[in-house]
């Protein structure tokens, strides 16, 4: 996570040429919306907030128009004139409350449309070729990607609308008032010594010598700012996973009676965004000084700028307020800067936050094309046959470590085969390997089609929504009839689950995790894969239930091709033969017993009939004192 930060951090705070790349990254998200498959509907409903904001532009313009006679008139005492003014002004507050809606509505769905493509997006990339898994191993990968693409893209995608919007509408509106400005400001004769000379359209120029004063003065006071929020956010992230991880642990923080320490940790990660809001709000004190005083003068400035000439007559009432208008309007436009920096800095950081995620992706995505990588071939060998395969095989660490240092074997299809090894010598991430989801290594893993294998991790995968779903994932739960899941979750055990396939349920905190276990051996009776890996799949169930998952393997799932990982005590009675992983100072070496252990069908039948025999007599050697 630090890595991440600092890579944020060092973004915000860089030179012209980082700051360059910065704004090139982030017309990439921009353009990929404006110019991909979205483009007609954002070009559409850009145009249309384009078109509302130049109306209501030209409602303020009428505005300041409305301004001077409405003022002309009080100064004349005309009460027929006063009281068509009023109702011109009720015609313009009308109009502009229907353009302002209507402007409201077009931008928010505007902002919308592109949230919702930026999201797809990145979620669409994340999930492909499991980059959400190895994003995991890349040193400096963006962190909290989930926090990422649901909330820093709201942020990124709004707030540049709105600026964008509210930028262009600063620039119409000082183009169409510094005119007016001009015009009404005349000329301003000053004495220098014996010399005179006129300042055409002064009010113009005192407008902007003051935002360009204002301006400067809130860059150096709120610089700082840019940065403040970028650590705001990647503290609140932080915060939010810890909340997140005591959530999904629950059960095992509430057994160890952890409680005291998770909240001293909580505390402690709460105690970060406590002292970077501390340093925001310091930085925002300091803005808010000069902003408040910049404001309230900005009040009386031009009226005060302007009164010599109304003083001498030179212009009237209405037109002296008509100036204190425009004026108004020239300074807010040019200090759209100062008024907008607060959030300029807080866009910056959520910004910052989904481009660091976009580059994240895209090395991950350099993985696909590294010179040393493991290559994975999918399908069958040149004569038909499908096989697990491989061919100087080596699996490193993404660091560069080496975890299997030579792998060299052949698996038929239909043969059971059980890998065993020590801890650490890298059996699980063989199985990556084989899946393809991790790159890191060297030589070649012949596998057979996608779609007929099926991997069972120790923990199964239980996704959101009801049981029917999650027996019959990744497939569509309308794939296969009741008879048949009912009939698979009878088999497994699961009997008493048939009445419940479609209660939505946190089915991963539901069930116990010998009952996911037997679940996801469920799942596999319903999709009947040619090959199956198993990982530790039966760690959390009893002897019995064990053998008969495994029983699955000799008698509806017999054609199918095994190959697990596992150290449990009668295992390798379910298998045909026996791969194993050796320790050694240059990576783990897979070996095969110098003569092969082969386990047939048969043999399988009666260890499983003996091993269930052997439990019964023990039971009944305990008697009743034997049951808890």
């Amino acid at each position: 996570m630090s890595e991440a930060g600092g890579t944020a951090v060092g973004a915000a705070d860089g030179d012209g040429g980082i700051q360059e790349g910065f704004v090139r990254r982030f017309w990439r998200l921009a353009r990929g919306y404006y110019t991909g498959d979205q483009k007609r509907t954002a070009w559409l409903l850009t145009a249309g907030v384009i078109g509302l904001t130049l109306v209501q532009i030209g409602i303020q313009v009428r505005f300041n128009l409305w301004n001077r006679d409405f003022f002309n008139a009080l100064e004349a005492r005309d009460r027929g004139a006063f009281f068509g003014q009023m109702g011109t002004f009720l015609l313009l507050t009308t109009g502009s409350m229907v353009v302002a809606v209507f402007q409201l509505y077009v931008r928010q769905l505007l902002q919308l449309r592109w949230r919702e493509w930026l999201v797809f997006r990145l979620q669409n990339r994340w999930l492909s070729h499991s980059r959400h898994y190895q994003m995991n191993f890349l040193p400096g990968s963006a962190d909290n990607p989930d926090q990422r693409i649901s909330e820093n893209t709201r942020w990124a995608t709004a707030m540049a609308i709105d600026m964008a919007v509210g930028l262009f509408q600063s620039a119409v509106m000082l183009i169409s008032f510094v005119g007016i400005l001009w015009t009404l400001s005349g000329s301003l004769l000053v004495s220098f010594g014996s010399n005179e000379f006129e300042i055409p359209g002064y009010m113009v120029f005192a407008a902007l010598i003051y935002a360009v004063i204002g301006s400067v003065l809130t860059y150096f006071i709120g610089r700082p700012m840019v940065e403040i929020n970028i650590r705001r956010n990647e503290a609140e992230s932080d915060h939010r996973f810890a909340l997140i991880r005591i959530r999904e642990n629950s059960e095992g923080v509430a057994l160890i009676r952890g409680e005291a320490d998770e909240d001293r940790g909580l505390r402690r990660s709460f105690g970060h965004v406590v002292n970077v809001m501390k340093d925001l709000m310091r930085t925002e004190r300091r803005l808010m000084w000069l902003t408040s005083a910049y404001g309230m003068i900005a009040g009386v400035f031009p009226i005060l700028v302007a009164s010599p000439r109304y003083f001498a007559g030179a212009i009237t009432l209405g037109v002296l307020m008509q100036i204190g208008s425009a004026f108004g309007e020239v300074t807010r436009s040019l200090n759209w800067f100062v008024d907008n920096f607060p959030r300029l800095a807080d866009w910056r950081s959520h910004l910052e936050r989904v481009v660091a995620l976009e580059d994240s992706l895209d090395t991950a995505d350099m993985l696909e094309e590294a010179e040393s990588r493991i290559n994975v071939t999918e399908g069958p060998l040149p004569d038909g046959r499908e096989v697990l395969a491989f061919h100087d095989l080596q699996i490193g660490q993404a660091d560069g470590n080496v975890l299997v240092g030579e792998a060299n074997a052949e698996i038929e299809a239909g043969e059971k085969v059980l890998i065993v090894g020590e801890s650490g010598t890298g059996k699980s991430t063989l199985f990556r390997a084989i899946s393809g989801v991790w790159p890191w290594g060297s030589g070649e893993i012949r596998v057979p089609p996608r779609d007929h294998m099926m991997f069972m991790p120790q923990r199964p995968y239980l996704p959101l929504g009801t049981l029917r779903a999650a027996i019959a994932y990744p497939a569509n739960p309308r794939k296969f009839p009741d008879a048949a899941v009912v009939g698979a979750l009878e088999r497994c055990g699961l009997a008493h689950l048939t009445g419940r396939l479609d209660e939505e349920e946190r089915w991963d905190r539901m069930l116990s995790l010998g009952e996911q276990q037997r679940l996801a051996f469920a799942r596999l009776l319903l999709h009947r894969p040619r090959w199956v890996f198993m990982d530790e799949a039966t760690a959390a169930l009893d002897e019995a239930n064990q053998d008969a998952m495994m029983r699955l393997f000799t008698e509806e799932l017999a054609g199918s091709a095994l190959i697990s990982i596992g150290h449990r005590p009668g295992l390798d009675l379910f298998h045909d033969r026996t791969l194993r992983l050796v320790r050694s100072p240059d990576g783990a070496k897979l070996t095969a017993p110098q003569t092969p252990r082969v386990v047939g069908p048969r043999r399988r039948r009666i260890a499983a009939a003996a091993g269930t025999a052997r439990r019964g007599v023990a039971r009944i050697l305990r008697g009743p004192s034997g049951r808890g």
